[in-house]
Formats: structure tokens, sequence, C-alpha cells
């Protein structure tokens, strides 16, 4: 799954592939969001660590799993 976090004043949109459930995403933003001073905490596929205060993150936009499709499709 794809979450994109915006972040004020960077110009750049962070962007992780998670293995968690949209759920456990957006359970994970909005217990970060009931502390102001509080840090957004996510893990990507890798095992990184994303760590964001919550001061500074303009939204998050969360989205399921995209397969792509491969080659071409006669109609």
């Amino acid at each position: 799954m794809e979450v994109k976090i915006g972040v004020q004043y960077a110009a750049r949109e962070l962007v992780l592939e998670s293995g968690e459930t949209p759920a456990e995403v957006e359970k994970a933003v909005t217990e970060a969001l009931s502390d102001e001073s509080g840090v957004l905490n996510l893990v990507d596929e890798k095992g990184r660590r994303v760590i964001v205060p919550i001061s500074k993150v303009a939204y998050v936009e969360i989205a399921e799993a995209v397969t792509r499709k491969v080659g071409f499709t006669v109609s």
C-alpha cells in the first residue's frame, strides 16, 4: 500500500510503500493527531522508519496497492 505524506515547507511529499493495512495506517495517523506535540511514525516494506512531527504534517494520502497491467490489450 502506498502512503504519501505532505510536509509543510517541504517541496516534495514523502512517499513510502507500507505493508500495513489502510486501517492500521489511519489509526497511526489518528493517534498522532490526538497529541499536537506528537510524531507520526510509520515503517515501510523494507523496514525503514519514517518519523514526522505531527505539527508539520499537511496531509496524509493512503492508497491501496494497484497492480499494474503489463503488455498490450486489444479492444
